[in-house]
């Protein structure tokens, strides 16, 4: 699959045993379908999860097409923030840019979502090191 921002093949990372498409050049993610719930663990996946995202008809940002369909993404907001999420309009899934996905996991305290966070970290912080050298 290819990222939907720079267009370079992503390559695969397994979070907390569900697998996430990351792009090594813009630090993006993409996760498919339920593979959100999976890593926020909500147990009331489609009532909980709708509460958390609202359609964006203001945002500015710049829209791109979803890797699996090519269809033009929708913006969505999280949770009343400023946080602005690409997402499939017949739900393949949801495009993250760098830090994003960081910023949506640290609103869930429970014990798997800063499990997943930490991974998160350590991955980036590792990217960084590397890009370092």
């Amino acid at each position: 699959m290819n990222c939907p921002i720079c267009k370079e093949p992503m390559i695969i990372l397994e979070l907390n045993r569900v697998e996430i498409d990351y792009c090594p050049v813009c630090s993006g993610i993409w996760l498919d379908e339920g593979e959100l719930e999976l890593l926020y663990s909500i147990d009331n996946t489609e009532s909980e999860l709708k509460k958390l995202f609202r359609e964006s008809n203001d945002s500015k940002e710049k829209s791109f097409k979803c890797p699996v369909c090519r269809k033009k993404m929708i913006k969505i907001r999280f949770n009343n923030t400023e946080l602005i999420i690409d997402k499939c309009p017949v739900n393949h899934g949801l495009w993250f840019n760098k830090g994003e996905l960081e910023k949506v996991l640290s609103a869930k305290t429970n014990q798997s979502s800063q499990k997943v966070l930490s991974l998160l970290k350590e991955m980036f912080s590792y990217n960084k090191s590397q890009e370092a050298e």
